[in-house]
């Protein structure tokens, strides 16, 4: 027991690391799914050991004593600490998905389209990135004829229409010019609001 007991803890430890280094290097690290269910089977350990240990005291209410109470703090706060960590790592992971879906100008055709990213995400991450899109655009349409959202607002832009050259294909676009076919290479004069997330993806870039 003694040899089990040094090992509590660590494995959730690990999760936190794994959110610090994450941050560190401004990256989403690939979902760690092994290591969140061998937390989360420890946590189930320990909360049996707890009920174990202190369900006889529960039905006569008799004196615990002290040995017991020791180690059913012990267990208490094994459970919750593991519990912590457990939940800074998820929440490490969904504000990282929140930065990622702004940083695509809120496309999340585009996001997840990117083999590079959905690798790295869990099933559930996924699930949640599709919910938040909803809320966002749902939010997004009460304001579509004053503001748009999703648009890149930290740099007012100076002009309304703007100079673009195409770094990557994006097919036919429909602006306020009409459709334009946006093909690699080819520079357009278009209303900025029309293209600030083709922007933002990388399909185009301003040339002035």
């Amino acid at each position: 027991m003694d040899s089990e007991t040094r090992l509590f803890g660590d494995q959730a430890m690990t999760l936190v690391n794994e959110a610090r280094r994450s941050n560190a290097a401004g990256t989403l690290s690939k979902y760690n799914d092994p290591l969140v269910r061998a937390v989360c089977r420890e946590m189930r350990t320990l909360d049996t050991d707890l009920s174990r240990i202190t369900s006889e005291y529960e039905i006569d209410d008799s004196q615990v004593p002290d040995g017991v109470m020791a180690a059913a703090s012990f267990y208490h706060v094994a459970l919750r600490r593991n519990k912590r960590c457990v939940l800074a790592y998820q929440n490490h992971r969904i504000e990282k998905l929140k930065e990622l879906y702004w940083g695509a100008a809120g496309s999340l055709v585009h996001l997840l389209g990117d083999s590079e990213v959905r690798t790295r995400l869990s099933p559930h991450e996924v699930d949640f990135l599709r919910t938040y899109n909803e809320i966002v655009q749902e939010f997004r349409g009460d304001f579509e004829d004053i503001l748009d959202v999703v648009g890149d607002v930290a740099i007012p832009p100076k002009e309304l229409n703007v100079v673009v050259r195409v770094v990557r294909e994006c097919g036919t676009i429909q602006t306020e010019l009409g459709p334009i076919d946006f093909q690699k290479g080819q520079r357009f004069m278009v209303r900025r609001a029309d293209i600030e997330q083709l922007i933002t993806q990388g399909f185009l870039e301003i040339v002035r």
